[in-house]
């Protein structure tokens, strides 16, 4: 139990538990005596290192942000209360919403239909546009503040760290409020945010739902990631399916080629809807989106959970080439092309603010995950290659159903992690190029394995699932596995393994609502 459960909080609010944290602050769900009703009490930490003036500048910044946060009343966001004093230090009192973040729930799931991502962003679009309406912009929107409660409610929050239009001295310490993965181009070149800004951030969420990435890839190299981000260069959309195009207007590098929220919100709910969107037509701009070439994403090499020090609990790729998780990351993605030299200036300034809020962030992890950061590779498709047409044809092998594939990858998992010998034959060449012997010493200290999600068959040679792996020192992972297929003599066999996401399971995290930072994707 923790020293403060139960204090009363400004007189008023009595802690009952804690139900979040993260960089910016710790959230408890505590009950208003005076009201009777419960509700989440942010209590907002001050960044470390400030001498006696700047932590006043902070906590006046802290309150200030409050009141800016309570212009906004919407159903779709989290209504700030009250901006409290806790013995000099602010408090945000909030609305509780038992719920889960979006970033819990793709942590569990890997990705969303288009259709199911669509209405979660046309309801957030709703929130954000009356925010817009208001003068607020909200700078942080991520699958982190997106909240999905139980009653079907979605919701957006932390609106803590937003700011007025106009108020100009929130920004006067330099420091850049904003998740890398899922800033927009201009705020990442150390530009002012704006409305576009959470428009392409909200683009950023979305795309994360149904891509199993955010649309820059994935890299544990912050500055690397923010210079990536500054260039605006989007890997383009695979799974959007009728939700590409509304992405892809969303995403564009210039902040004025964008739609406003409203039409955004439009736009998305026409997709959830089943219906084409309304071509969206942003003023005077290109028609194409600058973006880089395809590529895979991020790959774990010898897929062991990336929070343990024992490598990720499945089978290692084909590209693993005898690596270990406990090695040095190798993370950057292939590098853009260069950016002028103030806008890199600009970046490593910026770099700074960011860093210090998500280093916070993944230093909570006892088990040392920063510390083991998995290896990581990229590719980029080699240019295609013009043959002559041939007039002989071949006739296509037969591809097992998407029942099949399912059924194999079920099989498989259902072997593990007590029968290693007869699980092996379940692998193809790929995969079997690790030895058999280093597949068992692996399997050894897993205690358990069970399938959370899925198995789903994406395409004819692809199927995701998500897992619980159980090791043998008591901790418990979470991850999300997309999974290569081949088939060999008739039979599906499991030929390369992506790890799309993956989490410690730690149990103050079960069922929570309000989230913070943490788990961002």
């Amino acid at each position: 139990m923790s020293a403060d459960e139960g204090r009363l909080v400004a007189g008023r609010y009595r802690l009952r538990s804690r139900i979040g944290s993260g960089a910016m602050g710790v959230v408890w769900l505590a009950i208003d005596d005076r009201l009777d009703r419960e509700v989440a009490v942010k209590q907002l930490l001050l960044p470390p290192g400030l001498n006696e003036t700047e932590a006043d500048k902070a906590r006046q910044r802290a309150f200030r942000e409050g009141r800016i946060a309570a212009r906004l009343q919407h159903p779709n966001a989290i209504s700030v209360y009250n901006v409290a004093d806790d013995d000099g230090a602010p408090v945000l009192v909030m609305e509780y919403l038992p719920s889960q973040s979006l970033a819990d729930v793709l942590d569990d799931r890997g990705v969303l239909p288009p259709a199911e991502a669509a209405g979660i962003g046309a309801q957030i679009a709703l929130a954000l546009t009356a925010a817009h309406e208001a003068g607020v912009i909200h700078r942080d929107v991520k699958p982190g503040n997106i909240l999905l409660g139980e009653d079907g409610t979605t919701k957006i929050t932390d609106f803590g760290i937003s700011r007025a239009a106009g108020d100009i001295t929130v920004t006067s310490t330099g420091l850049l409020a904003g998740t890398p993965a899922f800033l927009s181009p201009e705020t990442a070149r150390g530009a002012e945010p704006g409305p576009a800004s959470d428009v392409f951030s909200l683009g950023a969420t979305l795309y994360a739902a149904v891509e199993g990435m955010p649309p820059f890839g994935n890299t544990e190299n912050e500055i690397a990631l923010l210079h990536t981000v500054a260039t605006g260069q989007v890997i383009p959309p695979r799974r959007a399916g009728q939700l590409t195009a509304t992405l892809q207007e969303m995403l564009r590098t210039e902040p004025k080629a964008r739609p406003d929220m409203a039409t955004v919100a439009g736009a998305l709910q026409a997709v959830a809807e089943g219906r084409a969107p309304a071509a969206l037509e942003p003023p005077t701009m290109p028609a194409t989106v600058p973006v880089a070439p395809p590529r895979r994403p991020s790959t774990r090499l010898d897929l062991h959970p990336a929070a343990a020090p024992p490598p990720a609990p499945a089978p290692p790729s084909r590209q693993e080439q005898h690596a270990v998780a406990a090695e040095a990351p190798s993370g950057s993605p292939r590098s853009p092309k260069r950016v002028a030299i103030a806008a890199l200036a600009v970046l490593a300034a910026a770099a700074i603010g960011i860093l210090v809020a998500e280093l916070l962030v993944n230093s909570t992890d006892d088990d040392g995950a920063a510390a083991a950061a998995p290896l990581t590779t990229s590719s980029t498709p080699a240019a295609p290659v013009t043959t002559p047409a041939v007039t002989t044809t071949t006739p296509t092998p037969e591809r097992p159903s998407p029942a099949e594939l399912e059924d194999a990858v079920s099989a498989y998992y259902a072997m593990l992690p007590g029968d290693t010998d007869e699980a092996w034959q379940g692998l193809g060449e790929g995969l079997r190029e690790q030895g058999e012997r280093k597949y068992e010493k692996f399997w050894d200290k897993v205690d358990e394995v069970e399938v959370v999600s899925g198995p789903n068959a994406l395409d004819d040679s692809t199927v995701q699932v998500g897992l619980q792996f159980v090791m043998e020192n008591g901790n418990v992972h979470r991850e999300v596995h997309r999974l290569g297929m081949v088939v060999e003599d008739g039979r599906p066999l499991i030929d390369s393994d992506e790890v799309v996401s993956s989490r410690k399971v730690d149990d103050d995290r079960k069922g929570r609502g309000n989230d913070d930072d943490e788990d961002d994707n």
